[in-house]
């Protein structure tokens, strides 16, 4: 711990609380990465768009924000109680003469999995988009639907 100790105010001899608690540089460390904007960080290059999944009785709704996108550069596929959205966005063309100040809307290859609540009929999906967001309906097959049973007294 050479160079760790330091003269505070004439009295003494301290540590400073990075070399007190070696963990705390670790966690500090870390921190910085996952929020690295570079390729390297955790959240660096991917994408994942926010995901809404509500049911009712006769089908499970889904709306995805895929800004920016179209619709052929999204794939959706169920299969198993899972529907699988994918897709691609595109980075903007460097123009010239144009000189970027600041870039925070991604672009790359996206997957979100959703395991879904209810059985749903494969062949009767349906999907729309439209500003930015994608809906989703998938039937629920009518053999899994709930029976309502009368109670008598």
């Amino acid at each position: 711990m050479a160079g760790a100790l330091t003269k505070r105010n004439g009295r003494g001899l301290s540590l400073t609380p990075l070399e007190m608690f070696p963990q705390l540089r670790t966690i500090e460390n870390m921190m910085s990465r996952m929020f690295d904007d570079s390729e390297e960080g955790w959240l660096g290059g991917t994408l994942s768009p926010m995901v809404d999944v509500s049911e009712t009785e006769n089908a499970i709704d889904v709306q995805v924000d895929l800004p920016g996108m179209k619709a052929e550069e999204i794939d959706i596929q169920v299969h198993n109680n899972q529907l699988t959205i994918k897709g691609e966005r595109q980075e903007e063309k460097e123009e010239k003469g144009r000189t970027f100040h600041r870039i925070e809307r991604r672009s790359g290859t996206f997957a979100r999995v959703i395991t879904l609540p209810a059985e749903v009929d494969e062949n009767k999906v349906d999907a729309q988009y439209k500003d930015g967001v994608l809906k989703i309906t998938l039937p629920r097959t009518t053999d899994v639907k709930a029976k309502k049973i009368c109670v008598k007294a």
